[in-house]
């Protein structure tokens, strides 16, 4: 589950990281009263506007309706205020949405750490993830942070720094000490960073993220190091563990469709193809969507209906994917082991009548437990279900089907 940058900065506040301090907000009337507020904390005129979405490089995207970025500093209230109007329920474009865009429905309106000049402040970028390679948790840091971290990672790798800690323990102090000093930092700033350094890990472990990015890292004049921008994204299966992050799930950022499959506990991610696909088991769901490639397809998206398929799954699933105009065929591909094949076959029968129209071709293929009665139900439905049980005529109705 991802987060908002204002909301990873409150859990990050949990565990004692220093953040950029600011106040979300939803109304123009939320942004006056949160100007005074973080004109006061930080005794500067100035603050800075960000965007809250789900996605990357803010700083760089557009708001489509007018054109301002998604990350400004407005120098006076009357600026902050006409910044925030702009942005607010506008449609971000950045690299990372697509053309599409994002809808901006709330601000961060934070205090402004550049106001006092250059003088000793430093940017760098730290982020913590599981390198599943070696089982362990690697923090990645660089003295080069800010918006053009990727073209520092493509063009100067060696500027990247890594760190692997065995996640059997916390972040041992030989290694935040080695972060810092690898980021050229001595006196206050050198221990104000093991402490930020060794909480932000903490953080991580115990809000059990899969993911945890700080960019910048900022060391101000005074030598303090906070986070001013934060992504983090939590492990799905952990979420059972932390009701209060869950609590936070905003799924106005996700797509509809894949909302509304999490309803019915099904595991779907929408494609951009023109073949629908609903699989029992991930394994032979990828194998599926390579099925389809080949046989001159493209799938439209990965459905997993888990092991005990039954009438109300399949309709579920039948719905989501007829949802896409995209999609041209849809193909059931289903291995019985624990659910009956006959169950699943009768289970799209009801579901296609109940559904009513529709104009596209459907292809079963249903092999293991009852396979055979289950094509039988099939073919004798008088339904417009092609059935097949070898995977080799299930690929053939595909490729004629997409023809």
């Amino acid at each position: 589950m991802n987060l908002h940058e204002y909301q990873a900065k409150s859990l990050l506040k949990k565990y004692n990281v220093p953040v950029q301090e600011g106040v979300a907000c939803a109304t123009i009337e939320e942004v006056e009263s949160a100007i005074a507020q973080i004109q006061a904390a930080s005794g500067s005129p100035f603050a800075v506007i960000k965007a809250q979405i789900h996605a990357g490089g803010r700083g760089k995207g557009t708001i489509q309706e007018n054109g301002i970025n998604g990350v400004k500093v407005g120098k006076g209230a009357d600026q902050v205020k006409e910044f925030a109007s702009k942005i607010l329920g506008g449609t971000l474009v950045t690299l990372q949405t697509g053309p599409a865009g994002k809808k901006v429905n709330r601000v961060l309106i934070a205090q402004d750490m550049y106001y006092d000049g250059p003088s000793e402040r430093k940017e760098f970028y730290l982020s913590i993830l599981l390198d599943r390679s070696k089982g362990q948790n690697v923090i990645m840091y660089s003295t080069e942070g800010g918006m053009n971290i990727e073209e520092v990672a493509h063009d100067t790798p060696e500027k990247i720094f890594k760190e692997w800690v065995h996640p059997g323990g916390g972040l041992p102090g030989f290694q935040a000490r080695k972060i810092a000093f690898n980021l050229g930092l001595s006196g206050e700033a050198f221990k104000n960073c093991v402490k930020f350094v060794t909480n932000l890990y903490n953080a991580y472990v115990g809000l059990d993220c899969s993911m945890l990015e700080i960019n910048p890292l900022f060391k101000a004049a005074d030598d303090k190091i906070l986070a001013v921008d934060c992504k983090m994204n939590i492990d799905d299966n952990a979420l059972m563990r932390h009701p209060e992050v869950a609590a936070m799930r905003d799924e106005s950022e996700e797509d509809p469709t894949e909302v509304e499959a999490g309803k019915f506990n099904l595991n779907f991610v929408k494609l951009d193809g023109n073949v629908g696909c609903m699989v029992n088991g991930a394994g032979l769901a990828m194998a599926t969507m390579d099925m389809i490639k080949l046989s001159g397809g493209e799938p439209a998206n990965f459905l997993d209906v888990g092991g005990t398929a039954n009438a109300q799954t399949v309709e579920a699933g039948f719905k989501i994917i007829l949802k896409d105009p995209n999609v041209k065929a849809i193909l059931i591909n289903i291995f019985g082991g624990i659910v009956r094949c006959d169950r699943v076959a009768q289970g799209v029968i009801d579901a296609y009548k109940n559904l009513g129209n529709i104009d596209i071709p459907i292809i079963v293929r249903l092999q293991g437990t009852n396979a055979p009665e289950a094509k039988k139900l099939i073919d004798e439905s008088g339904l417009k279900v092609r059935s097949a049980i070898l995977l080799s005529e299930a690929a053939e109705l595909v490729r004629e089907a997409v023809a």
